[in-house]
């Protein structure tokens, strides 16, 4: 913080502002534009105050991680993976000595107490409503904790035994004073920790710790491989290059960061009933809707004299959680090409909000490779859940996403170089045909070899004029056509589709993509929409156009009529009430200007 302010990149807000929408919407404004990081001073009947936006771009992510881009996380993990002996017995072993500096940090640091155990608060001192826990959205069912560190153990382990512990970023309903919900996925380990305890008969301790290093904070998003002993951790300490300084818990038999903000600690009890958690306002950019998860009870609260809060939104992107993405991206790039040698690059726009959407380049040898490597990337850990793959040639643009995709029709010939199959999906797809569960679409964007059909001359196009439809709009991109309706029938979009696709105008057009009358046709919220709405296995069709086949997305709602079972969520919109309020209090609070053009697309 103190790096930020130095540099600009932080402002102070002294002024009284409201945990509930407030900080929000005025984050939510900054983060789009690329703007500053915020300290809110004084938060409406709260103790403390609030930081947000420490990740809000992609340089801030990686200075606060130490590096001069995120790009040299990958150059890190490189040296570590080539520390390698190799078979040449106890020669080669010695010959690693000198490199061994690269591990400096990857261990913890046993201390005893720490600044985050300055204050200690047990039994009725407990009050989570002291702390400034943000409301983030209008139809959200309660302040949540965002930006939380939670920490839990094999209830079935050893003490000390190896790969027992687990770091994970889990929102956190707040439901009291003493107690929240713990939102444990289903594919998460914190939610196998919990299903343990509970074929166990056994309570389960969990210590949530919040602010710190932020480096710490990335870690507890990172998708670190399941190496017995391995934990985040290691891996913070590794990446800050400086072990990472650990202490025992006040009530709970874990260790927690000594120079975190605060340390939630407690326990969840599986032989409890679950509480209903939600909705929330998802990174997806829509509402994730009511289920049942455990209940989290608060045992301490410890936190420093001058414990700062620290919070992140997520929603529509572009969201802060988008920088954290791409270090995940940069850092695992060369873990992924150990598996996948032929793996050049690979990219997750934003659009796509982590899961939906990843590009992938390739050093093409061989026909059929482009498959090869989609599959094989759909089974590296959380890559799991990628909905749709691009595969390019080594050297194609992988970002901005948009160009990535133009660039892969020029080469992919929709049936034959598209290909749907199926598999685990993120909890938080709401189009998906059941909960976890859906269709995977992979586009082959590479220069096709002889055994592949060849290339078939193709030049991507965008007409000037489009044909006049009532209730219809339309905007062409080269390659790519996008047309927005107001859906209230099955069927609507097939027909549009097959309307839209005789028309002269789909000429030089290889992907159609269709979604709702309220989402703006602008190329990422576009893309963002479709991605978020489909299903390929149900929504991925192809069409017939004017010259040759087109793929067809169908990013539109789904009705109940159409077979989709499941409750549709809501996009998250911020009230105009609370919209109305920031705009009047913006310079009185000594905010930095907006764009008009930003300010319209915020909100």
């Amino acid at each position: 913080m103190a790096e930020l302010e130095h540099r600009g990149e932080l402002i102070r807000v002294r002024e009284s502002v409201s945990s509930e929408l407030e900080i929000t919407e005025i984050a939510d404004r900054l983060v789009k534009q690329g703007g500053p990081a915020l300290l809110f001073e004084n938060v409406e009947g709260k103790d403390f105050p609030v930081v947000i936006g420490l990740y809000g771009s992609a340089a801030r992510t990686a200075r606060s991680m130490g590096v001069p881009s995120l790009d040299a996380l990958a150059e890190r993990v490189s040296k570590l993976i080539q520390l390698n002996p190799g078979k040449g017995g106890l020669k080669a072993v010695m010959g690693l000595l000198p490199k061994l500096g690269e591990l400096k940090g990857f261990f913890p640091k046993r201390v005893n107490g720490g600044p985050v155990q300055e204050v200690v608060l047990r039994g009725e001192q407990i009050d989570l409503s002291r702390i400034p826990v943000l409301k983030c959205w209008p139809l959200d069912g309660g302040p949540y904790i965002t930006l939380p560190i939670v920490i839990s153990k094999d209830p079935d382990a050893p003490p000390g035994g190896a790969g027992e512990l687990n770091l994970g970023m889990y929102r956190m309903q707040v439901l009291d004073k003493q107690s929240t919900a713990m939102h444990w996925q289903l594919h998460k380990v914190g939610r196998r920790h919990y299903d343990k305890a509970k074929r166990l008969g056994k309570r389960l301790e969990v210590a949530v710790a919040l602010g710190g290093d932020p480096i710490l904070t990335y870690a507890a998003t990172a998708p670190v491989p399941p190496i017995p002993g391995v934990t985040e951790f290691n891996l913070a300490g590794f990446l800050r290059g400086a072990g990472v300084e650990l202490t025992k818990g006040v009530t709970v038999d874990l260790p927690v960061p000594a120079e975190a903000e605060f340390v939630l600690e407690g326990y969840i009890d599986p032989a409890e009933e679950l509480v209903v958690e939600g909705p929330f306002g998802d990174h997806t950019g829509f509402y994730t809707l009511e289920d049942f998860y455990p209940r989290f009870h608060l045992t301490a609260i410890t936190h420093r004299k001058n414990a700062i809060y620290p919070a992140t939104i997520v929603g529509r992107p572009p969201m802060e959680d988008a920088y954290l993405v791409e270090a995940s991206e940069r850092l695992f790039l060369p873990a992924a090409q150990l598996i996948l040698p032929e793996v050049a690059d690979y990219h997750m726009p934003p659009a796509g909000v982590a899961h939906n959407w990843v590009n992938v380049s390739i050093k093409k040898a061989y026909p059929g490779q482009a498959y090869k490597v989609a599959n094989g990337m759909f089974g590296l850990g959380q890559m799991m859940f990628a909905k749709v793959m691009v595969v390019l040639d080594e050297g194609a643009p992988l970002k901005p996403g948009l160009d990535g995709l133009i660039e892969a029709l020029k080469n992919a010939v929709p049936g034959r170089d598209t290909l749907v199959t199926r598999g685990p999906m993120d909890v938080l797809d709401h189009s998906a045909r059941a909960m976890g569960y859906g269709g995977k679409l992979i586009v082959d964007g590479t220069r096709k070899l002889e055994e592949e059909g060849g290339v078939v001359p193709f030049t991507p196009k965008a007409h000037l004029s489009l044909p006049a439809l009532p209730g219809v709009g339309q905007k062409q991109w080269p390659g790519i056509w996008a047309a927005t309706l107001q859906k209230n029938a099955p069927g609507q979009a097939r027909a549009l589709a097959e309307k839209l696709l005789a028309t002269p105008q789909s000429v030089g057009i290889r992907l159609l993509l269709l979604t709702d009358s309220d989402t703006r046709l602008e190329a990422d919220e576009l893309l963002w929409a479709v991605l978020n709405n489909i299903d390929p296995e149900r929504d991925a069709w192809v069409m017939p156009g004017a010259e040759g086949p087109v793929l067809v997305l169908d990013g539109t709602r789904k009705l109940a009529e159409e077979g989709f079972a499941r409750r549709w969520p809501p996009k998250i919109a911020m009230s105009p009430e609370m919209v109305r309020q920031v705009d009047e209090r913006w310079n009185e609070l000594g905010l930095p200007a907006i764009a008009e053009d930003e300010a319209v697309a915020t909100n």
